[in-house]
Order: C-alpha cells, then sequence, then structure tokens
C-alpha cells in the first residue's frame, strides 16, 4: 500500500457560473463598457440569461425532454486538460514529487474535496484566464474551508500584472484580497513552485527562493526576481502518464513559450521573456503519446505564433504528415508568415481551422499597433486558407488609440470583403503595462481598463461601433468571448458536433443575439426569439453527441 503523502494539487480553471458573473458586471451598470461587451456572450431565452454553452445545453434539453443531459454531459467551456495544470503537475512528477490536478473547479469539487482529504503540503492555483481576484478568492475560501493545515499558492499571469503594475500598499491590497499564502511573481513558475514544495516538505524558510511575495506579521516580504527558462524539451508532457484523467477527445498542447513579435497592446512578450522552441523531435515525442491515448481526435497548439519560424513550422506539418496521426488540428496562426507550400503542407496534415489575432482592418491602426502585418497579407491568408476548407477566425479590436471613425469603417469593409469563417469585435483593454501604455502623453491617453479615452475616441463611442459592426456583418458568424470562443470548435467536434453543425446552431444563435443587441421591442423580440429557438431545437434534434 502506497502511504506516501501528496505533495501537491494544481488547480487549472475555476469559471465562475454565468449567472455569478454577470451580476458582478451588472453591478457596474448595464450601460457599462464592461457589460456591454459582455451582452455578446449571451442571450434572453424564456426569462433567463444564457452564455452559449447554456443556450446549448437548454436547446438539447428542450429536444429531449425525455432524458435531459445530466450534469457529467453537458457542455461546458473549458472541458478539455487545462494546459498549464496538466504542465505543472507534470513538472512536479519530473522533479519527484507526488502531485494531481483539478480541470475545473465548478465541476470537480467532490474530486478536490477527496484530494484535500489526503492532507497535501500545497495546493497550486494558476491563473491563465483571470483578469480580477474574484474566480481565486472563491478557490482560497472553498479550500480553507475543508482543510486549514494545507498551504495555498497563487501564481502566473494575474499575479505576474499586479506584481508588474503595483507598488506598495496597492501591492499588498490586491494580494491580501485573495487570502492565499504564497504568491509566485515570476511568469512561467514552475521551478520555483517545485522549490516552494521542497521547502513547505522540509520546513525550510521560503526567503531563500525567489521570485515570492508572502505575508509574515502582516507584512508582505518579497524575494529576489530570478527569471526562468526551463527547458521545453526537458518538460514535455508524456500523456500517457496521464490516460486515467479520462482526457476526452481533444487535447491541448504547445511548441513553444512567449512570442515572436511585440505588438503594442499586448504584455505577453515581455512577461514570458524571448522566444523558446522545443525541438520538433519532442513535438513528435508528445504527439505520440496522444495519439497513443487511442482516443484523441483533435489537437490544440496553444502557441502564440505557432507558424514562426516559418522552416521550423513547415517541418512540423510534414512529420505529423509523415507519422500520418490523423488528428485535426487547430492553432493560432500569422497570415504574415506563410506561404502556398505552407498552406498545402497544414491542410494534408490535417488543419482545420486557426485563430487570426488581425486586430483592424485599418493599415493605420496596424501601424500604431506594431502588428508587422499588413491587410493585404491577412487577404492573402484567408484566401489561402478558405481555398483548402479551414475554419478562420479573425479577432478585432475596436477603439485602439488612433481609431476614428473612419479606420473602423476600414475594419468593417475588410471583415465584409474577406468573410472569415467567424470573428469578433472587442473594445481595447487598456492595460497597464503594455508598449501602448508607456505612449499615453503621444496619444493622450487617460483611464484604464475598459473605461479610458483618447485623442480620437473614447470607450463608450468604441463600443456603439462594435454594436454596429456586429449588426452589420452578414458574411461572417459572431463567436462571443465569454465561454464560447474559437478553441469551443475543436471540443464541441470531439462530442460529435461536425463543423457544419456547429455552424447551424451559430447561425441561429447570432439571429437570437441580435434582436438584443439592435433593441427590437419586447413584444416583437419574444415572438422572434421563440421562432429561433425552435428552429435550433429542431437542429439539434438528430444530434449523435458523444
Amino acid at each position: 500500500m502506497n502511504t506516501k503523502r501528496l505533495d501537491c494539487v494544481v488547480i487549472g480553471y475555476n469559471e465562475l457560473p454565468f449567472e455569478q458573473y454577470e451580476r458582478f458586471l451588472r453591478n457596474y451598470g448595464e450601460d457599462s463598457e464592461a457589460y456591454r461587451d459582455l451582452k455578446f456572450s449571451f442571450v434572453n431565452v424564456d426569462g433567463r440569461k444564457l452564455d452559449y454553452p447554456g443556450l446549448l445545453n437548454y436547446s438539447i434539453s428542450l429536444a429531449h425532454p425525455e432524458g435531459g443531459a445530466k450534469r457529467s454531459a453537458e457542455f461546458k467551456s473549458g472541458d478539455i486538460p487545462n494546459l498549464a495544470a496538466v504542465y505543472l503537475t507534470n513538472f512536479l512528477h519530473r522533479h519527484g514529487f507526488t502531485a494531481k490536478y483539478i480541470n475545473l473547479f465548478q465541476y470537480e469539487k467532490e474530486k478536490l474535496l477527496e484530494y484535500l482529504a489526503e492532507d497535501p503540503i500545497c495546493v497550486a492555483i494558476t491563473t491563465t484566464f483571470y483578469v480580477v481576484n474574484l474566480p481565486v478568492i472563491e478557490m482560497v475560501e472553498f479550500i480553507r474551508k475543508h482543510n486549514s493545515r494545507t498551504k495555498i499558492v497563487v501564481g502566473g499571469p494575474l499575479i505576474a500584472n499586479h506584481a508588474r503594475n503595483y507598488r506598495g500598499d496597492a501591492l499588498k491590497a490586491a494580494l491580501n484580497d485573495m487570502g492565499a499564502d504564497v504568491y509566485v511573481i515570476e511568469g512561467a513558475g514552475e521551478l520555483t513552485l517545485s522549490k516552494i514544495v521542497a521547502c513547505l516538505k522540509d520546513g525550510s524558510s521560503l526567503n531563500k527562493v525567489a521570485n515570492l511575495a508572502y505575508f509574515e506579521n502582516g507584512e508582505l516580504l518579497k524575494t529576489p526576481l530570478s527569471p526562468e527558462n526551463n527547458s521545453l524539451d526537458e518538460n514535455a508532457v508524456n500523456w500517457l502518464d496521464f490516460a486515467n484523467e479520462q482526457l476526452g477527445r481533444t487535447i491541448q498542447t504547445r511548441t513553444a513559450r512567449s512570442c515572436a513579435f511585440s505588438c503594442s497592446f499586448c504584455n505577453y512578450p515581455a512577461r514570458a521573456g524571448k522566444l523558446t522552441l522545443a525541438a520538433v523531435d519532442t513535438v513528435e515525442r508528445e504527439l505520440d503519446s496522444i495519439r497513443d491515448l487511442g482516443n484523441a481526435q483533435n489537437v490544440v497548439f496553444i502557441d502564440d505564433t505557432f507558424n514562426v519560424p516559418l522552416p521550423r513550422f513547415k517541418e512540423i506539418c510534414r512529420m505529423m504528415i509523415r507519422k500520418n496521426y490523423g488528428f485535426n488540428w487547430f492553432s493560432y496562426f500569422r497570415c504574415s508568415n506563410c506561404d502556398e507550400e505552407a498552406f498545402d503542407l497544414m491542410a494534408e496534415s490535417g488543419c482545420k481551422g486557426v485563430f487570426l489575432g488581425i486586430e483592424s482592418g485599418s493599415p493605420t491602426i496596424l501601424k500604431n499597433m506594431n502588428k508587422a502585418a499588413t491587410i493585404e497579407r491577412y487577404a492573402y491568408g484567408m484566401k489561402h486558407l478558405h481555398e483548402r476548407d479551414i475554419l478562420t477566425f479573425g479577432s478585432f479590436i475596436v477603439g485602439f488609440p488612433g481609431e476614428t471613425s473612419e479606420t473602423v469603417e476600414e475594419t468593417l469593409n475588410f471583415i465584409k470583403d474577406n468573410k472569415p469563417s467567424y470573428f469578433r469585435a472587442q473594445n481595447w483593454y487598456c492595460e497597464p503595462g503594455t508598449p501602448v501604455d508607456g505612449q499615453r502623453e503621444k496619444y493622450g491617453i487617460n483611464g484604464e481598463g475598459f473605461v479610458w479615452s483618447h485623442n480620437t475616441m473614447e470607450s463608450l463611442e468604441a463600443m456603439d461601433h462594435i454594436d454596429r459592426i456586429f449588426l452589420s456583418v452578414n458574411e461572417s458568424l459572431w463567436l462571443p468571448q465569454w465561454s464560447f470562443d474559437f478553441w469551443i470548435i475543436p471540443y464541441l467536434m470531439g462530442r460529435g458536433i461536425s463543423a457544419d453543425r456547429f455552424k447551424e446552431f451559430m447561425t441561429l444563435a447570432d439571429r437570437l443575439l441580435s434582436t438584443e443587441i439592435a433593441s427590437v421591442p419586447e413584444g416583437q423580440k419574444q415572438a422572434m426569439q421563440q421562432q429561433d429557438l425552435r428552429s435550433m431545437v429542431n437542429a439539434v434534434k438528430n444530434w449523435k453527441l458523444v
């Protein structure tokens, strides 16, 4: 019998129940930028506010009232292995520690209770997708309630951003608000976490571990910073080690860390350091382990610039063709860094969809963003992707410094002319610590977050333009950000929903959403919604779901 104590539990993602998050943002006012942005991610149906997973589950329950979906069979956002949690768990295993992970906090509380009953030395909370403390606070309170002895460690982008953007009492308040024991400031942090676990195991002081912040006698202590550069080759995930975790049919992986570009609205390269690449044979070994699971159908490469550098990208595609994995694959993609041979290799190796961070259809705004791309290259790329039946998702930002009504019109015309399969336009988020934040005087920037103004636009005006873009584009389908962005497509394909059926569902969902954004009179809106809901129910009746 193995009596070895559990060293660490890693928690992947806590997506707050939509009702809770909607109430949280509604407190800012229904006309606020944050709430108007959220309105593009839910519809009102039968007196309920439903995000898109909720709408999908609701329509299926109406189509099959005799046996509505059980909670375990529901469609859930993030219901694929959280790569941050798997990678950290894998890293700890490689350093001789016992570790287990929780994928979705909201759906796996019973499993977490079982792990907490094993009295783990610590629980590590990742923060990859959070911009506020609320999800962390909920998990910390849950852990404290059920095991007051285990230490709680929080790290990842949220903590790194707090440490970069706040000083003194402001940083102290931001961290104290979460209520954890130790905070990892370094953007990567896996090596730091392993050192924390080692110290907690042998009872030694944390003050010799770099990259930490923690409270002692009410005072916030910080240890010196020491950037990590952990080898991707030495720490690649062998997915067979997690074969008992019911991983599902869609797996995320990465072949690189950081980004080769320096877009002025993004702080990821500054946080992640210099672009680091895994060797192609490392990628091959990891894909071999995914194949050997015997169940995976879709692989999502989360590299920010998967096709950079181009020769390596082609080599990976050729390797996948040679190995004949049979996976569908999806990735982020840079149209400015491709040629016709690469497009052919993508299609032959199984690429079914790409996320295009286009951001603007205006050359002026692309220059301001330091995008290192042109609208001509975007149009060229989308043409070749569509010719090979590869789905495209175009992501756009409205309101970046320099934006005017004229540049927004250029973006609208670009979308209509080039017809990405799916698209989304979002209000520029004025984030401290990004390169453009250092140009406040140049652009006349005031405010931060969703609420801002600059020399040529202010945030509420940008939201008006987003409303107009959504209502004007008929050539492409809108995908929301909350719970149902582009990465939901491979997950749903793994659950038995084909690309054509997904398109049918999203066509009807967009019609439902348009009645909200267009402010249709209430009586007419309800009639239209009921008609669209009936069409949606009829559409899903014959789906064979996995």
